[in-house]
């Protein structure tokens, strides 16, 4: 009964939308039909992303604190021209927009670590799982449960440990080591948040190289050690160039994670202590949201900026990954 209730309205709308789909399909052929059903996702995509990047780019040519375009001032390329107002790149206190180039240069040193962290830390978890473990299914899904965590989540967890009064701090009274301030000094305050980023985000990038370590023929480890081959020229002969790609997607999609940080280390430091942790989408965040003194277009143009920079290290990183595939096939 239940379930003539359910595939009844189903045979009905089935019925009504069948000769409209076959006329479509004998005007446009099976390509139209391929667009019919993309039709839905594109205007999704074209109302969520495409649209709102190309207002983003509109509102980087305009000044003032509203947020209506019809109330805004055009300027042109000066909200560019103020970010790159600069007497020395490599020292923001002489530029214009010295925070900016600050959380340029706090993301700039975060992403280095995180991503070669985050990159060693994966291979090796992979590498392990691979094996024949006990309790290896268990050990999967303990490594990839923190991904599904909300990144709020995972910060409020990380600072609720770290925080002075913390857990952390408390299990090093009790076993009379010496307490720290996590969160308030330079240094650990960076290492935590380089941490608990690789913390929750480590398992979905395992789970890639996982697939990699699968996808390799078992024969030529097999060939491998029937001709007493060492373990490590194994890696480095076997494992790896065929892991390449793989390990590709994984430096490429880290590194846009990690220029893009922000719910976690702004749940765990705020940015602080002082600047210490303040990354460019917080930067972006406080100039155009939260600063009472907002200016949307100067935080429109920072984050344009940003995305520049990523589409051109993901192209350098593509190039470097074809060209060691077509020199490896060549090889």
């Amino acid at each position: 009964m239940a379930g003539a209730v359910i595939t009844t309205p189903a045979m009905w709308l089935a019925a009504l939308l069948n000769p409209p789909l076959k006329a479509w399909q004998r005007a446009t052929g099976t390509g139209g039909m391929a667009a019919f059903f993309l039709a839905p996702n594109m205007a999704i995509f074209g109302v969520f992303v495409l649209i709102p990047l190309v207002m983003n780019f509109f509102y980087s040519m305009t000044s003032g604190s509203a947020y209506f375009l019809a109330d805004r001032t055009f300027v042109g390329l000066e909200q560019y021209g103020r970010l790159m107002d600069c007497g020395n790149y490599l020292d923001p206190g002489t530029c214009r927009e010295d925070l900016f180039w600050k959380a340029a240069q706090n993301t700039a040193i975060f992403v280095f670590f995180q991503v070669s962290l985050m990159t060693l830390t994966a291979m090796i978890t992979a590498l392990i799982l691979n094996r024949k473990i006990a309790g290896r299914g268990f050990w999967r899904a303990v490594f990839f449960f923190p991904v599904l965590l909300s990144p709020v989540v995972v910060g409020l967890i990380w600072r609720w440990i770290l925080q002075r009064q913390g857990l952390l701090n408390y299990v090093l009274y009790t076993f009379g080591a010496d307490t720290h301030d996590w969160l308030t000094e330079r240094l650990p305050a960076f290492t935590a948040a380089v941490s608990v980023s690789v913390w929750a985000h480590m398992g979905f990038f395992t789970l890639i190289l996982l697939a990699g370590l699968q996808a390799i023929p078992r024969d030529l480890y097999e060939a491998a050690e029937m001709d007493g081959t060492k373990p490590a020229r194994v890696f480095w002969r076997i494992t790896l160039p065929l892991l390449m790609p793989n390990l590709l997607v994984v430096i490429v999609l880290s590194l846009i994670r990690a220029v893009q940080i922000f719910d976690e280390v702004y749940v765990l430091t705020g940015g602080g202590p002082g600047t210490s942790t303040m990354y460019l989408t917080q930067y972006i965040y406080e100039v155009g949201f939260a600063s009472l003194l907002r200016n949307p277009g100067l935080a429109a143009a920072a984050s344009i900026m940003m995305g520049l920079v990523l589409v051109v290290l993901t192209l350098v990183q593509l190039g470097l990954g074809r060209r060691n595939e077509q020199k490896g096939a060549r090889e």
